[in-house]
């Protein structure tokens, strides 16, 4: 059971159910709400759950910034559950536009365009049309003119070369990469539970295999009733245009009952912005901090 406030608890696998009644009466935009989110990154956020009027709070405690509370899930007394989040915590943190009009202009509020969320059509990652995508078509030729990937969709026998890939990819880093060290191996650590727990947490994935060997995967979940959100895409730096392969042929398989794909934030790392905005996002999710005025 989720404790009620002051009282919180750390986020666990059997807290699934529980968590996802919240998340599918509520209908979230941003993509730290899914429980997928919450759990794989549980070691670097450190996320606890707590009940405040009957809203579903969440606290976390990285290491490398602030504590924060995300923005309430429930629509119950609103201003005082802000505040009682506020006696603990100094922010609310990727807090969405939507949820800001809720509760008026009483607040401090931030923009924290580092973790936008970046939301595209379906439709423009499935066929690439236009002039703009021009790049990642002839990407995508010169690759399949060079290899012959076998798709599939990603299955517990498949693990195992998935994770060889992480570790490929984690000791293949680029230097500027690895400044980031403790969230960089933070990274890693949360691809390994999205990939060890993605049966039990409801994931599905698809895994690109290059002569018998795991080169590339996606991992996601529904978001929302019109919205996919992809927490994890991965391919071998070695072997160009396989991104861009995998990423239009996801969208294409796992994700094509939905209108809208979301590929989650940028990090502020400017090589990850530049590639999310070649993509053209048909929006951006703002994000925000919320705290009280300075003369509070």
């Amino acid at each position: 059971m989720i404790p009620s406030f002051p009282q919180m608890k750390p986020v666990e696998l059997a807290d699934l159910d529980e968590v996802n009644k919240y998340f599918e009466a509520f209908q979230p935009e941003i993509c730290e709400l899914t429980f997928a989110n919450l759990y794989i990154w549980r070691h670097w956020e450190r996320p606890q759950l707590t009940l405040i009027n009957g809203n579903l709070c969440l606290f976390c405690q990285p290491p490398d910034e602030p504590a924060y509370f995300l923005e309430p899930v429930g629509d119950s007394r609103l201003e005082e559950t802000v505040e009682a989040c506020l006696s603990v915590a100094p922010r609310l943190s990727r807090v969405s536009e939507k949820f800001l009009k809720k509760i008026g202009a009483k607040y401090q509020v931030r923009e924290d365009r580092d973790n936008f969320d970046y939301v595209y059509l379906t439709e423009d990652l499935c066929n690439l049309k236009g002039k703009k995508y021009d790049g990642k078509r002839n990407q995508i030729k010169k690759f399949e003119k060079n290899f012959q990937p076998e798709l599939r969709p990603l299955a517990r026998s498949e693990i195992g070369g998935c994770l060889r890939l992480v570790d490929r990819w984690e000791a293949n880093s680029p230097e500027e990469n690895r400044v980031m060290d403790e969230r960089g191996r933070a990274a890693s650590r949360a691809i390994k539970e999205a990939l060890g727990n993605f049966e039990a947490m409801g994931l599905s994935g698809m895994v690109a295999i290059i002569n018998g060997q795991v080169e590339g995967f996606c991992l996601g979940e529904k978001l929302n009733a019109e919205t996919a959100v992809v927490h994890v895409e991965l391919a071998s730096r070695e072997i160009a245009g396989l991104h861009q392969f995998l990423n239009r042929e996801c969208a294409r398989t796992i994700w094509k009952e939905f209108k809208y794909i979301n590929r989650e934030q940028d990090a502020g790392i400017p090589g990850l912005r530049q590639s999310k905005l070649s993509y053209h996002p048909h929006l951006l999710v703002k994000k925000f901090d919320l705290s009280r005025p300075a003369s509070s």
